[in-house]
């Protein structure tokens, strides 16, 4: 299968909900449940880049004024917001606003969440977490 075209539907920035991704070994990487808002197209997968992590590129689009719910990640998320803009909460810390043109950087097990602003907004996500544990923890 061409994980080039894998198309999913959900609504958290990170969760990448209502997927479950197969690595190139075939082991399944579970997903939490979904919530309205967030639309993702995975752009690709690969083990790595060390033995039993896996990294996923994912091309995220949310919806004009949604809220994605506090979670945590088993590893990395690196984010670019290619459109939008919006507010980066992270538990313990202030708000992190962010546009078009700016990048995040979420470390592992740490809650988030995304506060969008008043238009869509566009990014490309790229996660690089633990393989066989679920992408996305509700917090």
């Amino acid at each position: 299968m061409d994980l080039n075209r894998r198309t999913i539907f959900g609504c958290a920035l990170c969760a990448l909900p209502a997927l479950v991704a197969t690595s190139t070994t075939g082991m399944a990487q579970s997903a939490p449940a979904a919530t309205a808002g967030v639309k993702r197209k995975v752009l690709s997968q690969i083990d790595g880049p060390t033995p039993g992590y896996v990294t996923i590129a994912v091309e995220l689009e949310i919806d004009a004024g949604a809220t994605v719910a506090r979670h945590t990640h088993p590893g990395i998320e690196s984010t670019v917001f290619t459109s939008g803009s919006g507010e980066l909460l992270v538990d313990g810390q202030p708000a992190k606003p962010f546009k078009a043109g700016d990048a995040i950087q979420v470390p592992p097990n740490t809650v988030h969440s995304v506060k969008n602003g008043s238009s869509v907004t566009k990014a490309i996500g790229t996660y690089i977490v633990e393989k066989g544990k679920p992408l996305a923890s509700p917090a």
